[in-house]
Order: C-alpha cells, then sequence, then structure tokens
C-alpha cells in the first residue's frame, strides 16, 4: 500500500505562490494542507492528522508568542529521488523557492512546528554562515593568487 503523500504550508502570504505551489503538487497527485497561523503550537503528529496525538491547549500558550515570518512546507511520504523531482516539478512551475523546508521523520513528528521552525532557523543561518565564509576564504585565496 503505497502511503499517502502530504505537504503543509505554514506562513504563506503570497496567495499566487501557494496556488501554484498546490497546483503543482496537487498535478503530482500529493494532497496538501494549508496550516493555520496558531498551528505553531501543535505537535507535527497532529498537524498531520496521525493517531495518537491531541491537540494543544490554547491556555498553555497564552503568554507565550511566537512570530515566524518565513513560509515553511512539511513534506510527509516524500524522501529520496521523488523529493528531488517534486522539488524540480516545484521550480519549473515558476513557484519562487521555499527557503524553510522539512521531511516528516518519525523523530520530528513529536516536535511542535515552533520547535520545527526554530531547529530549521538555526540550520539555515548556519548554512549561510559557512557559505559566508566559503567565499572569505575563495576571495582571499583569489588575492592571494594575484600577488603571486
Amino acid at each position: 500500500m503505497k502511503r499517502e503523500e502530504l505537504v503543509l504550508f505554514y506562513q504563506f502570504r503570497d496567495d499566487e505562490k501557494l496556488a501554484l505551489a498546490q497546483k503543482t503538487l496537487h498535478r503530482l497527485g500529493i494532497h496538501t494542507k494549508v496550516l493555520p497561523e496558531e498551528a505553531w503550537r501543535e505537535k507535527i503528529g497532529y498537524l498531520l492528522g496521525l493517531k495518537g496525538f491531541r491537540a494543544a491547549n490554547p491556555e498553555d500558550y497564552e503568554d507565550d508568542p511566537f512570530v515566524f515570518p518565513h513560509e515553511v512546507m512539511v513534506l510527509q511520504h516524500i524522501r529520496n529521488k521523488r523529493l528531488d523531482a517534486v522539488l524540480k516539478a516545484l521550480k519549473d512551475a515558476g513557484v519562487p523557492p521555499v527557503h524553510y523546508k522539512s521531511v516528516v521523520t518519525p523523530f520530528n513528528t513529536l516536535w511542535t512546528l515552533r520547535r520545527l521552525c526554530e531547529t530549521m532557523q538555526k540550520e539555515h543561518a548556519a548554512m549561510i554562515e559557512m557559505e559566508e565564509a566559503k567565499e572569505k576564504k575563495d576571495k582571499k585565496n583569489e588575492a592571494s593568487e594575484g600577488n603571486e
């Protein structure tokens, strides 16, 4: 039995981008779900509709605002070559890049969407830092090669 592929969309404010991404995914047979802004307090497993997960108690989060201005895609049962094909289809359809993407794992189903977002943000920042350090090193090497 093939598992149902699902993509969760969070914080998409550009309706045209969202519509184009959904249309592209639907053509590939992938279901989509747009999450409300307050979904950050819910566990990924609950947002996916997995058994054994209950909704969070909103009262537990009243004094804990969370602001995450980035678009997020969470992909369930989409991996490896299929993931590459899905991302290529989105690009080919003209969907602008979504920088915060995550595949569902047995571990992150237990996380809140907030934790997933914060983890992706840290990883994204670390990747940018590494890229900038590499660029500086490359420029330094080019400059020293030019002085020889």
